[in-house]
C-alpha cells in the first residue's frame, strides 16, 4: 500500500511537470511564429515599476489636469511652526536704542514686550559632546601607598552614549545609510571619528536591546483581529531567503527564513498558533500557495494583486478575453463602491448591498474563464472560484481592507535596505533587520519618536534592566529632560 502510495505521488508529480512543459511548447512556437505573448510588466505582473522592460507603459497614466503647480486654492497650507521659548538654547533680544518719535536714547534696562519672533537652526562645529573618564592613582599622605581609581564598568562598556548608539542604528536602518557613510557622517558632520568595527558594534547592542520589545510585538501581532501579510527576498550571505511582514494598525513585525513555505509564515508569530498550526484572525494576502493554510474563512485576498492578473488575461487574448474584460470591470466598479464608503459616502449596508452584483457579475466571468481552453486564464479562475469567499469578506467585516497595500508600504523600506546592502551576512545581522524594521515601524505607527525610545533602550540594557515597552498610540513618553535658554544676549539695534 505503501509503495502504490508513493507510485501514484510521482505520477501526479510526472504529470504536472509533462503539463508545464507542454505549455511552454505551445508558448515558445507561439513566439516563433510571430504570436509572442505578453510580457511581464508591472501591470500585469509583480515585477515593480523600476523592472518594466524597455518600451513597457508605465503602471499609471497620469493625464494632464491643466492646474498650475504647487499649492492649490483651498489647500491647507503648512509652514515650520516656531519652537517654545524654554526648548531653544539661546535667545538674542534686539532692542531700540533711540526713541522713534522724540530720538530721546532708550535705557538699557527698560522694559519691553516681545512683538516680533524668528528663529534659526545651526549646525555646531562639534554635535557630538565627547567625555573623557580618567582614572588617578593617588598617593596616600599618611602611609605612603598609592591608591588607583576605577573607571566604573557601565563607562567602559562602550565608546558613545545612547543617543548616539541609537542615532548609529538609526542612520542604517532606518535612512539606509551604508557603515561607511556611518562613519564619515559621524566624522565630518558631528564631528565625532569612529571606526567600522564600532558602527557594527552598535548595531549588535541594539539587536540585544530590541529582544524583549521584538517578542512583545510578535505576541500582540499574533493576537491581532486583522492582520495584513507578504513576503519579499532577501539575502544571508548570497543565498536566498525570505523575509515576512505582518501588519495591522498597531503593530509590524518582520521575520526571515529559509525558505518561503507554510512553516515559515506561521513562524512569524512565533509559538502562538492553533493545534492545527493555522495563525489566528483575519488575513488580507495574496494568492501565494503558503497562505492556503489558512481557513477560507479567515482569509481575504488582495485585489490589488487581482489586477494585474486579469490585465495579464485580458493581454493574452484569445479566448479568455471576454472573460477577463468582465473581471476587470468587476475590479473597476468595486474600487469606485469602495472609495464611495471610505469617502464616507455610503454606509457599510450600502456597500454590502453594491457589492452584490459584482459577486454575481464575477461568478460567471469566472465560470465562463474556467471553462475556456486559455491554460492560464483557467487555472486562473478555477483557483479564484475555489476561494471565491474570500474575494468578499472586506463588505462585511469592520476594519478590513480589500487590498494588502499596508504589508506592501511596510515592505518598501526593506526593500530598499536589501537592495543597498545586499542582504545580511550573518544570523545576527537577520535579527538585527527583523528587530529594527519591526520596532522602527512601529514607533512610526504609533506616532512615537524613535531616537528617543532606542536611546532608551540601550540605556536600559546598559543597565541590565528589561527595556521598556512601545506605548501605545494614545500615550505619548514624558521627556527625561527639557532645553533651557543657555544665556539671553542683548543686541541693541537702532530703529530709524
Amino acid at each position: 500500500m505503501a509503495r502504490n502510495r508513493h507510485l501514484e505521488a510521482l505520477l501526479k508529480k510526472e504529470g504536472a511537470l509533462r503539463a508545464r512543459a507542454e505549455q511552454r511548447v505551445v508558448e515558445l512556437e507561439r513566439e516563433l511564429q510571430g504570436a509572442r505573448a505578453p510580457r511581464p510588466t508591472a501591470s500585469n505582473s509583480s515585477l515593480p515599476p523600476s523592472a518594466n522592460p524597455i518600451g513597457a507603459k508605465p503602471p499609471v497614466i497620469k493625464k494632464p489636469t491643466g492646474r498650475k503647480p504647487g499649492g492649490q486654492i483651498g489647500h491647507k497650507g503648512k509652514s515650520r511652526t516656531l519652537l517654545p521659548v524654554e526648548q531653544v538654547n539661546r535667545l538674542v533680544a534686539h532692542r531700540p536704542v533711540v526713541c522713534a518719535e522724540c530720538q530721546q536714547a532708550i535705557a538699557p534696562d527698560a522694559s519691553g514686550e516681545v512683538v516680533g519672533r524668528h528663529q534659526v537652526a545651526e549646525l555646531p562645529p562639534t554635535a557630538v559632546e565627547i567625555t573623557e573618564h580618567q582614572a588617578l592613582a593617588c598617593r596616600c599622605g599618611r602611609c605612603g601607598h598609592v591608591s588607583r581609581g576605577l573607571i566604573p564598568d557601565e563607562v567602559r562598556a562602550s565608546v558613545t552614549g545612547p543617543r548616539l548608539s541609537a542615532a548609529i542604528g538609526l542612520l542604517g536602518a532606518s535612512m539606509k545609510g551604508s557603515r561607511r557613510a556611518i562613519a564619515q557622517m559621524l566624522r565630518e558632520v558631528l564631528g565625532c571619528p569612529m571606526a567600522l568595527g564600532s558602527v557594527c558594534a552598535r548595531e549588535k547592542e541594539l539587536c540585544r536591546a530590541l529582544a524583549g520589545p521584538h517578542e512583545a510585538l510578535v505576541a500582540a501581532a499574533a493576537h491581532a483581529k486583522i492582520k495584513y501579510v507578504d513576503e519579499t527576498g532577501w539575502k544571508l550571505r548570497g543565498k536566498s531567503r525570505w523575509l515576512f511582514v505582518s501588519a495591522d494598525r498597531e503593530q509590524v513585525v518582520f521575520h526571515i527564513d529559509k525558505a518561503r513555505t507554510r512553516p515559515a509564515f506561521a513562524a512569524l508569530y512565533g509559538n502562538d498558533v492553533r493545534p492545527n498550526g493555522r495563525p489566528r484572525g483575519i488575513f488580507c494576502t495574496d494568492r501565494a500557495g503558503i497562505y492556503d493554510i489558512l481557513s477560507i474563512k479567515s482569509r481575504q485576498l488582495c485585489w490589488a494583486h487581482l489586477g494585474r492578473d486579469f490585465v495579464a488575461a485580458l493581454e493574452r487574448d484569445g479566448a479568455g478575453a471576454p472573460a477577463a474584460t468582465e473581471m476587470l470591470g468587476v475590479y473597476h466598479d468595486l474600487f469606485e463602491s469602495w472609495h464611495r464608503f471610505t469617502g464616507k459616502q455610503i454606509r457599510r449596508s450600502e456597500l454590502r448591498a453594491a457589492i452584490e452584483p459584482l459577486r454575481t457579475r464575477m461568478h460567471q466571468a469566472l465560470t465562463q474563464g474556467a471553462a475556456g481552453r486559455k491554460t492560464k486564464t483557467a487555472g486562473l479562475c478555477r483557483s479564484l472560484l475555489k476561494r471565491e469567499e474570500a474575494l468578499w469578506r472586506f463588505a462585511r467585516t469592520p476594519g478590513l481592507e480589500p487590498t494588502n497595500n499596508l504589508a506592501e508600504r511596510m515592505l518598501r523600506p526593506a526593500v530598499i535596505w536589501r537592495k543597498k546592502s545586499f542582504g545580511s551576512a550573518s544570523l545576527t545581522g537577520c535579527h538585527y533587520v527583523e528587530r529594527m524594521l519591526s520596532v522602527i515601524e512601529t514607533l512610526r505607527l504609533r506616532g512615537h519618536a524613535t531616537l528617543a525610545y532606542l536611546a532608551n533602550a540601550v540605556a536600559a540594557h546598559r543597565q541590565g534592566i528589561p527595556t521598556p515597552a512601545i506605548l501605545p498610540r494614545e500615550l505619548k513618553p514624558t521627556l527625561s529632560h527639557t532645553t533651557t535658554p543657555e544665556r539671553i544676549e542683548p543686541n541693541l539695534r537702532k530703529i530709524a
